[in-house]
């Protein structure tokens, strides 16, 4: 059990590693290996031994000294302290370019994410189902997120709809919402919001290039 001391040091920067040793425990599985050391774990995704330990030990004692961690039984604890080993109901909000290919991404059900409803605004969507999941009305959106118990929120919406989508959802009393709309969204203290944002990300990378390219011609 984790103390509420230890929740409050905890930086998300520690969760994202976890969720980096997570995949590199699935990866070390499938090579059937039973054993990790700190060190491999660390090299694997250019960090410090220090640091794994560090991250770990936030949650419990794991592994052996001088033995190293069991595979299969790291990744199953990463995986209870991540929430991977039960089933998330999800709800996705927009069926465009990003919407459609988030339903179609497998990766999502492998870890739980399980998407149960899709909303759309187009009449010549909805009630239809897409890739096997029922498309709903976004008129219906708060009663429709009720029933369907959904716990995660994914918002794939033009910018300028977006904040009055994720107006209705926290009405709805959802508390995790993933936003993939390029909009900086305003939402309660209580509910978690993260931003995927893919044209920073390519802006960044765009910056990296330009300053690689400058670099070589000085």
């Amino acid at each position: 059990m984790i103390s509420e001391s230890s929740k409050r040091k905890i930086s998300e920067s520690t969760i994202h590693r976890l969720s980096l040793y997570y995949r590199v425990l699935s990866v070390l599985e499938k090579e059937n290996k039973e054993t990790v050391s700190s060190k491999e774990l660390a090299k694997r995704e250019k960090l410090t031994p220090a640091q794994v330990r560090k991250d770990l030990s936030f949650f419990g004692s794991f592994g052996t000294r001088g033995l190293g961690y069991p595979v299969m039984e790291l990744k199953r604890q990463i995986g209870d302290i991540l929430g991977l080993n039960r089933t998330w109901n999800v709800a996705l909000i927009g069926v465009g370019n990003i919407g459609s290919a988030l339903v179609g991404y497998k990766e999502f059900q492998r870890q739980g994410f399980q998407i149960r409803i899709i909303f759309d605004n187009d009449q010549r969507k909805i009630g239809s189902n897409h890739k096997g999941i029922q498309v709903a009305d976004i008129g219906n959106l708060e009663k429709e997120l009720k029933e369907s118990k959904i716990e995660i929120v994914v918002i794939a919406v033009p910018a300028t709809v977006a904040q009055y989508i994720v107006d209705d959802v926290v009405k709805a009393g959802i508390k995790a919402i993933l936003n993939f709309a390029p909009v900086n969204l305003k939402v309660p203290e209580d509910v978690f919001l993260r931003n995927e944002n893919m044209s920073m990300e390519l802006e960044y990378l765009s910056f990296a290039l330009i300053n690689l390219q400058n670099g070589k011609r000085a």
